[in-house]
């Protein structure tokens, strides 16, 4: 073959060669930018660490906060890691649920770092044992509202009255079968109850006449909101649970003006 025809073979291979060099997408490269896309979406942390006695709901729990957060538009991160709370990583959240974590949590830095962030406006929601924990730590007993000090023996069942408008969907007349704490003080003073449980229909109520289970504050700059439930595996598919942690949600992460 001649220099001249072995030169035009050449040139007429190239778009080939290049076509060859550039793949077209894969549903990898799809997955991939999808994962990324997600990222951006605002962010909660779900806390979970215990130092104390360790709730068999905690998995549930987590994946029932993903499940709403996930409907409300934001992203969980669940963790244990008390590393996470400096002053560089809390203001990537929207809000710190704290999620059955029990015990003396957050060393003096970790403490002052979360302080700080909810005073610049940061959201703390807390899930049951959330009030057993930080009793060494007074500001966060005026953050959670008011610390867990009994609860009855086992699962009681008691009519809750909720008493924030709107009411969660289908909560008329609800029933709850859960461990019904009860609480070092009377919190009405001190924040917005949200629902009450009646005394009269199980044994072991401490609190009288009145016995607030949930309730939200602004008090310390952030938004704040707890609920006593959520100890029990099985009431974490009660619509009406579901329905009021959707709320609590909504309100500390400043989607809902009120709680």
């Amino acid at each position: 073959m001649s220099s001249i025809r072995r030169l035009a073979a050449m040139l007429l291979a190239l778009p080939l060669i290049a076509g060859c060099a550039m793949p077209a997408p894969t549903p990898a490269n799809v997955n991939v930018n999808a994962e990324h896309a997600e990222t951006q979406a605002p962010r909660i942390l779900v806390f979970t660490q215990t130092l104390g006695f360790r709730h068999d709901s905690i998995p549930v729990a987590v994946d029932t906060l993903r499940t709403l957060a996930d409907d409300a538009g934001f992203a969980v991160v669940h963790g244990e890691d008390p590393a996470l709370f400096d002053d560089a990583t809390l203001p990537g959240f929207r809000a710190v649920v704290f999620a059955n974590t029990t015990g003396n949590l957050l060393d003096a830095a970790q403490r002052d770092a979360f302080e700080r962030y909810v005073r610049n406006g940061g959201g703390f929601m807390g899930v049951h044992s959330a009030s057993d924990t930080g009793h060494d730590w007074p500001w966060y007993g005026e953050l959670v509202g008011a610390w867990f000090d009994s609860h009855p023996p086992g699962l009681q069942t008691s009519p809750v009255r909720f008493e924030s408008r709107p009411a969660p969907e289908g909560s008329d007349g609800w029933h709850v079968t859960d461990e019904l704490y009860n609480f070092r003080r009377n919190p009405r003073p001190h924040v917005d109850v949200l629902a009450t449980v009646d005394e009269r229909a199980y044994e072991g109520g401490a609190m009288g006449d009145d016995h607030p289970i949930a309730w939200c504050h602004a008090r310390l700059g952030g938004r704040a909101w707890y609920t006593g439930l959520g100890h029990d595996i099985a009431v974490y598919a009660d619509p009406v649970l579901r329905a009021h942690l959707l709320q609590g949600i909504r309100y500390t992460t400043g989607m809902r003006d009120h709680c």
